[in-house]
């Protein structure tokens, strides 16, 4: 019986092989002929058969091990590929994918017989071929003599320089359990265990075979590092199923001469291949650790929760230190408070910046699902499209990444569906027959930009406007006064929808886009659209990079003070009454030729005015293309803010989005500023129409 601990790294490495067939499949599709993608695909099927036969699930490991005889005739070139053999094996991908399911109990049991059988149809019938897998170096038992590995002049130039360093080199045998179910993982362990105190130079067999799990009994290392024989090798025998680690110092001859600089380059470079020093800046043994250690999400969010709390005390202590400083001048004592306080900010925004960056993910986990639902979508409608990724590096808050993906399916669905035309339809408009989408992400100041674009049909803004007429959005004279931007806009619009046989040609992207623009936007984000007719379309997408602790404009109304987060606030003006207009019973303000719907807060809180001239605060917030002027008292300036739920007691308050604790211990109002423009601006069309 398998540990939660083991079947974790097996799930993980499974998803990690599930990706790169993916991905090799749908590189193979454009390039039938290429090797290195042919191994790439043929090794990941091999790992996945003999990780999952090693744990006991026979169905994965009988159907990779088809797809491994498949692709090895396929690279010995007995058989080419066809796209019929490519449909097969997303198949068994997909198939792949439900047995992956089944054994973390999200799935029903899966029957691979089926497919199974459609690819040992294009085997045609030859017999299975195994792949020989590699001899294994057999170490002693415990307490008997030792054929130890030999170290070359490579390793012994390494050991000479490390050790005028003052470092000592030891050979070390270690071996495992025979009953040992999992000794790729034993090996990662060690040598992620010895890597913490030295450099593995050398190992038998090789360091792949080893963490692949292909010996014996056992292996041997060879370690150079600082420490002692007994604390190697209590740091080795500690580790779960490892029976016994035998450590021996290595002794070199007598010194010799000078070493040539052809050695001592040739050492350098096996330094450089290992990439495994602990003091090193080696990339990839970092990418390594960041990708192996399991970190449960809700630490990540309860580690969170305290930075925000020392991210609120910081901000007292500041206060504090400047009432200090003013009531008592400068002295030695004011100026070690301000010492102190100025150290605990910068260590609370390092820690802040740290446990932010730990819940921080690359995009490619979003993106990585697009390519294959982009080829199947296109399959279907008999287009040809090219899906260009970009910025898969970039990282966002995971809770960002769970609320986009719904979004950017619909969004990219829409792109192929009724966006990108086909080829017959393109060629005619001396277009190319392959349409381009692209999805890209990247980073723009404190926001990640998204980027979902089309060189298809694009929008008829004359139909949006016909449309919004038809349903009864607005009557003709309004709709006729918008901008082409405001008219774009309306199919965000709830219930808004140009899916009908009067208008297909249009790119019927109004389905459902009030969903879209309602889930981004209730993470502060906003969607912006751009279209050309017959060029294309594209929605440029603007995120927070983390939804717990965010910039806002501090107000006060009263003697209550409000925040609105910064990335809703347009501008900030002053106005007197005699800016003020009126359309009907509501009050409304002209900025730059545009007319705004104007609020006072206070009356929307119920609270009096304090306005101390004549003269008004005023700060323009939006959502989207929409925007309001809010009438405030008085305007404190930008902070830093830890947001707060207002609790199950106060529940959904309109107007207000949550709270956060001032440096004088205050709390402090978030204004619900989508809320608020969803609610004050929809007239703002009509203003403008009359």
């Amino acid at each position: 019986m398998f540990s939660d601990i083991e079947i974790g790294v097996f799930i993980d490495e499974l998803e990690e092989k599930i990706q790169v067939i993916n991905d090799g499949l749908l590189a193979l599709e454009r390039d039938e002929g290429n090797p290195d993608i042919i191994q790439e695909i043929f090794r990941a099927a091999h790992t996945v058969k003999g990780s999952s036969g090693i744990m006991g699930y026979q169905n994965m490991a009988s159907l990779t091990h088809e797809m491994e005889n498949l692709f090895d005739k396929i690279r010995h070139g007995e058989i080419h590929v066809t796209s019929d053999m490519i449909n097969v094996l997303f198949e068994a991908l997909d198939t792949l994918k439900a047995l992956k399911d089944e054994v973390t109990g999200e799935g029903p049991a899966v029957d691979t017989t089926a497919v199974v059988d459609k690819i040992r149809s294009f085997v045609q019938g030859d017999p299975v071929v195994t792949p020989e897998q590699p001899k294994p170096v057999v170490v002693q038992p415990a307490g008997a003599a030792i054929d130890w590995i030999e170290i070359g002049d490579v390793e012994e130039n390494v050991i000479r320089e490390a050790e005028l360093r003052g470092f000592q080199a030891y050979r070390i045998a270690v071996d495992i359990a025979q009953d040992c179910q999992m000794k790729n993982v034993r090996a990662f362990l060690i040598f992620e265990t010895l890597q913490q105190v030295g450099e593995i130079i050398k190992s038998s067999p090789a360091a792949e075979d080893i963490q692949d799990g292909k010996y014996d009994t056992g292996f041997q290392l060879v370690l150079i590092t600082k420490e002692d024989t007994d604390r190697i090798k209590n740091l080795v025998i500690t580790i779960s199923e490892v029976t016994d680690a035998r450590v021996e110092p290595i002794v070199l001859p007598g010194q010799e001469a000078a070493e040539t600089p052809a050695k001592v380059k040739e050492a350098s470079a096996v330094r450089a291949e290992t990439r495994e020093v602990k003091n090193g800046t080696a990339e990839t043994a970092e990418k390594k650790a960041v990708k192996t250690v399991r970190v449960d999400v809700n630490k990540l969010d309860n580690l969170m929760n305290l930075v925000g709390e020392l991210v609120i005390d910081r901000t007292r202590l500041n206060r504090f230190a400047e009432i200090f400083e003013s009531r008592f001048g400068s002295d030695d004592l004011v100026e070690a408070i301000n010492e102190i306080s100025n150290h605990l900010g910068q260590v609370t925004g390092d820690l802040q910046e740290q446990i932010m960056k730990a819940r921080m993910l690359p995009v490619a986990q979003l993106f990585n699902r697009f390519p294959r639902m982009v080829r199947d979508t296109a399959q279907k409608l008999g287009k040809e499209i090219d899906f260009v990724v970009e910025g898969k590096e970039t990282e966002l808050d995971r809770n960002v990444i769970e609320v986009i993906g719904d979004p950017l399916i619909h969004l990219i669905r829409n792109a192929i569906d009724h966006g990108i035309e086909t080829p017959q339809e393109r060629v005619a408009a001396g277009k190319s027959p392959t349409g381009t989408l692209l999805l890209k992400a990247s980073y723009a100041e404190s926001h990640i930009v998204i980027t979902v674009q089309d060189d298809g049909r694009g929008m008829d803004v004359n139909k949006i406007k016909n449309k919004a007429v038809e349903l009864g959005f607005m009557d003709r004279e309004a709709v006729d006064r918008l901008s082409d931007r405001e008219a774009l806009n309306l199919i965000f619009r709830p219930g808004f929808s140009t899916k009908n046989n009067e208008v297909s040609d249009l790119s019927g992207r109004g389905v459902g886009m009030d969903v879209v623009n309602t889930a981004i936007e209730q993470i502060n984000g906003t969607v912006e659209l751009d279209t050309k007719l017959g060029s294309g379309t594209r929605f440029t997408i603007r995120l927070p990079l983390t939804l717990a602790i965010i910039r806002a404009l501090m107000i006060t109304l009263g003697n209550q003070v409000y925040a609105f987060p910064l990335t809703n606030v347009s501008e900030t003006i002053r106005i007197t009454d005699q800016d003020i207009r009126r359309v009907g019973n509501n009050e409304v303000i002209v900025v730059r030729d545009r007319i705004l719907p104007l609020v006072r807060l206070g009356r929307l809180f119920n609270c009096p005015d304090y306005q101390e001239d004549t003269k008004m605060f005023v700060v323009i917030i939006g959502s989207g293309e929409k925007r309001v002027a809010v009438v405030v008292d008085k305007l404190l300036g930008e902070q830093e803010i830890v947001i707060k739920s207002l609790g199950d007691y106060l529940g959904q308050v309109p107007g207000l989005s949550g709270a956060c604790i001032l440096g004088d211990g205050k709390v402090a109002l978030i204004v619900d500023v989508r809320g608020l423009v969803k609610n004050l601006a929809v007239e703002e069309a009509t203003y403008a129409a009359g």
